[in-house]
């Protein structure tokens, strides 16, 4: 298969991931009275995960983050000349998803996009006030976790047609644990999609959200092949 109907599907499932799970956390979670809090806007994430998956896995493997891509490649079951041409769809599709979710939020005078828009960050800027050093260890571990997952979800000796489900489920555990530490990442094209429109502080804290979960990413993909050695 040539690369553009990859590269499509990765587009296209960074888009509705971002759409979908940023999407949650700015239209539905602060509606008072009826909205979805932290556990919804973890679902959301979850699901948006697990429906990209099942539509675009059997495309372009689902990966939609680059974390997800190089942790891939450190564990040989991607093929590193593949990585930047995926990585560069991926956020393409994340600033896409951000740009419609942009589009949607000013429809209403009183959005204010300097709020933060569903930005990651760490200090005054994490949801709880943790600090930059909690911050990058919960990217680190979690996202080496939910690589893991994939791993061993999607491993031939794996049950077969419940990846998506695992990973779907992993990610929204990852969210019930973390949103209040950075607002969430594990995922670079995630965060650099919202960042480009809150711009200023989120801009300058986003170096941490490519950091830490590809780090995470890596380590696990390392990890992963020497359990995983017959």
């Amino acid at each position: 298969m040539s690369l553009s109907r990859p590269l499509a599907a990765e587009f296209i499932g960074t888009f509705w991931l971002v759409l979908g799970g940023t999407g949650s956390a700015v239209l539905a979670a602060g509606v008072p009275d009826l909205g979805i809090g932290f556990a919804g806007v973890s679902l959301a994430f979850g699901l948006t995960v697990l429906t990209g998956a099942f539509a675009f896995g059997h495309i372009s493997g689902g990966h939609f983050n680059p974390a997800v891509t190089l942790g891939l490649v450190a564990g040989g079951k991607f093929e590193a000349g593949r990585a930047a041409p995926y990585i560069v769809a991926q956020v393409l599709g994340a600033i896409v998803g951000s740009t419609v979710l942009y589009a949607i939020a000013t429809g209403i005078p009183a959005f204010d996009v300097g709020a933060g828009f569903a930005s990651n960050g760490y200090g005054e800027h994490s949801p709880g006030g943790y600090s930059l050093g909690a911050a990058a260890v919960t990217e680190v571990v979690l996202t080496f976790v939910f690589l893991m997952i994939i791993l061993g979800s999607t491993s031939d000796r794996a049950p077969k047609g419940f990846a998506p489900i695992a990973i779907g489920l992993a990610l929204t555990l990852i969210h019930l644990i973390s949103i209040p530490v950075t607002n969430t990442s594990v995922n670079p094209a995630r965060s650099t999609g919202p960042a480009l429109f809150a711009g200023d502080w989120a801009l300058a804290q986003l170096w941490l959200f490519w950091v830490a979960p590809i780090a995470g990413a890596v380590i696990a993909g390392i990890v992963h092949r020497w359990l995983d050695r017959r």
